[in-house]
């Protein structure tokens, strides 16, 4: 029972200080506004987080962490519900490069990187995608020589999430040539203010700048900020990858309209009795009920150190096809209201926006066929795709 009462007062203790220094989730849209306030306002709630002894639970003690197991993760993330968490900011850093870092990164990376990581000082990005290289990763051509003991990186990379305002990122670049392609890559920590470094933000269809391109002109990194081994960054990719789909299986990620805030539209429009709105909404709850199943099954491998498989594509999968379809409901129930509002209005340009937003989620982490192929040959066994 003392366990059972340890995990009560967790959750107790992190509902008070919630209440007394967390702010609610905004009901407009997230990023709208000032994107640089935005940020600056994610940084400042994981520092309180950090300091309050509630920031990285599962993450090793000597890095920062509580070092606490999945209930206290799972039990946090229930309390954190309807507050405002910044997981747009900070998912790719610490659900996807902390945690390659914490299972490959040397002891001099980990102590120099985690904890400013994980307080939130420095922010990551992702360095994988490229203009010919996007669901085809392993085709990059982003190329790194070895000069003594640093790698000289020149190439481009594309759809990098928060590269502007970001510290440091995990880039891939190809450091042998005459090798299978697979074999010939290797990953980097690299400082996203050094010499040689452009981040050139893309407007979206939303309006927001959340993705960047990135032009690496001759940059240096240090051989010490190899992760792993050279020319064996495929492991390494893998395991982001991994991580990303656990990350993107969640309910569903940064997606501004959520199924409460269109339980609510549906009663501030008085259509709880519509049986087609009354249906729709009910499917709606039942694929997101089904989506936080899966997700605290991913979530409980991935923890463990074990390799949720197949089972984090499928909720890559779900996520994205949850986001369509609840950010198709609410424009139905908003009608007019949907495509044009008052201006005046805080939830006016919401749901317009959710549904230019929402395709994104079936891009993101891997396009959604590539990820279907993934579970027709390793869920289902059915032949493998012809390759070219």
């Amino acid at each position: 029972m003392s366990g059972e009462r340890d995990l009560e007062e967790f959750r107790n203790a992190a509902a008070r200080w919630l209440a007394e220094n967390g702010a609610p989730r905004a009901s407009g849209i997230g990023r709208s506004g000032d994107p640089v306030a935005h940020v600056r306002a994610a940084r400042q709630f994981q520092q309180r987080l950090f300091d309050a002894g509630l920031a990285g639970l599962h993450w090793p003690a000597e890095h920062g962490g509580q070092g606490l197991g999945l209930e206290y993760v799972r039990a946090f993330g229930e309390t954190t519900r309807g507050y405002q968490t910044f997981s747009d900011v900070f998912t790719i850093g610490l659900g996807m490069c902390g945690p390659v870092l914490l299972a490959l990164g040397t002891a001099e990376q980990r102590s120099r990187y985690l904890r400013p990581m994980l307080r939130g000082d420095e922010l990551w990005c992702q360095l994988f995608s490229e203009p010919g290289a996007g669901s085809d990763l392993a085709s990059l051509s982003t190329a790194a020589v070895l000069d003594g003991d640093e790698w000289v990186i020149t190439g481009q990379k594309v759809w990098t999430t928060f590269a502007q305002y970001s510290d440091f990122g995990m880039l891939l670049a190809r450091t042998d040539k005459a090798v299978p392609r697979h074999r010939g890559i290797t990953m980097f920590i690299a400082d996203m203010h050094a010499p040689g470094v452009t981040v050139r933000p893309l407007r979206q269809a939303t309006g927001d700048e959340e993705f960047s391109e990135v032009f690496l002109d001759q940059v240096r990194i240090r051989a010490r900020n190899v992760v792993g081994s050279v020319n064996d960054g495929w492991s390494a990719t893998r395991l982001m990858l991994m991580n990303e789909r656990a990350a993107l299986s969640g309910s569903p990620i940064s997606s501004p309209v959520s199924l409460a805030a269109v339980t609510k539209l549906i009663r501030d429009r008085d259509r709880e009795r519509d049986p087609v709105f009354r249906r729709k909404l009910a499917e709606a709850w039942v694929g997101q009920l089904g989506l936080d199943l899966l997700a605290e099954r991913i979530a409980a491998d991935t923890l463990a150190g074990q390799d949720p498989g197949s089972f984090a594509s499928i909720g890559k999968v779900a996520a994205g096809r949850v986001a369509r379809q609840i950010a198709a409901l609410a424009i139905e129930v908003a009608d007019q209201d949907g495509v044009a509002w008052d201006p005046a209005d805080p939830d006016g340009g919401l749901w317009a926006y959710g549904e230019l937003f929402a395709p994104s989620l079936s891009i993101a982490g891997g396009t959604d066929n590539i990820q279907r192929t993934i579970i027709a040959e390793r869920v289902l066994h059915l032949p493998r795709e012809p390759q070219g």
